[in-house]
């Protein structure tokens, strides 16, 4: 079953009806929307990345008999060549901050990176989004300073908050994983605006109705 993350992206788009339900995991309760596909919307209720209880949200999407996720992940590019509005599917990532881990008990090698082959499904699906990139990602809440985001720049291609944890853990409990990173701003100091969570939230909905035909591509081609 296919199953779909959303972040700031979605928040503005028009989605699937779906019967809400709350999913019980070892690590706490998660709300699912459920139907032919499963969404988790991460921030439900004003949850900022650094709160959100990753671990209950991917095991409940396993319970709920999802196999492969498509991550919507709003993200900031730290490329001059990569502008706002473009979509881009990583094939790699980052992690600066604490990973959640099913296995926290453990050493294991669970081959971490983003699965090849659904994103390059997705990149069919998609085609003009943009195949390939490493994403970083940083705890949050707060905005990359501009020296971060030069240190950043040398190591990977777009920053976020929350993709590089919903990866690993997909990855821990057999779920196939692909993100889908819309491009919302210029990253600190790559361009004369002042970055806010406002601007952020202000290219979302301005994108709005092309990420509506983005989700409703997903599910007719992928689902």
């Amino acid at each position: 079953m296919l199953g779909i993350i959303g972040g700031t992206s979605l928040l503005f788009s028009t989605l699937p009806t779906l019967e809400k339900k709350s999913i019980a995991t070892p690590y706490g309760n998660a709300d699912l929307l459920c139907g032919d596909i499963v969404i988790l919307m991460r921030h439900q209720y004003g949850r900022p990345p650094h709160r959100i209880n990753y671990r209950a949200n991917l095991a409940a999407m396993a319970v709920a008999g999802v196999d492969r996720i498509i991550a919507f992940g709003s993200s900031g590019s730290l490329k001059k060549e990569i502008p706002p509005g473009t979509i881009l599917i990583p094939t790699d990532y980052v992690s600066l901050t604490d990973i959640p881990s099913i296995h926290d008990h453990a050493i294991e090698h669970i081959m971490p990176e983003l699965k090849q082959a659904l994103a390059e499904k997705l990149s069919h699906v998609i085609p003009e989004a943009r195949l390939g990139g490493v994403y970083v990602q940083t705890r949050g809440p707060r905005i990359e300073t501009v020296a971060e985001v030069k240190a950043l720049a040398g190591i990977a291609d777009v920053v976020g908050m929350t993709v590089a944890s919903e990866a690993t853990l997909a990855c821990e409990l057999g779920m196939d994983f692909a993100a889908l990173c819309t491009v919302d701003n210029y990253a600190n100091g790559l361009s004369d605006v002042v970055l806010s969570y406002d601007h952020i939230l202000s290219t979302s909905k301005t994108y709005r109705h092309r990420t509506e035909e983005i989700v409703t591509a997903i599910i007719r081609q992928m689902s």
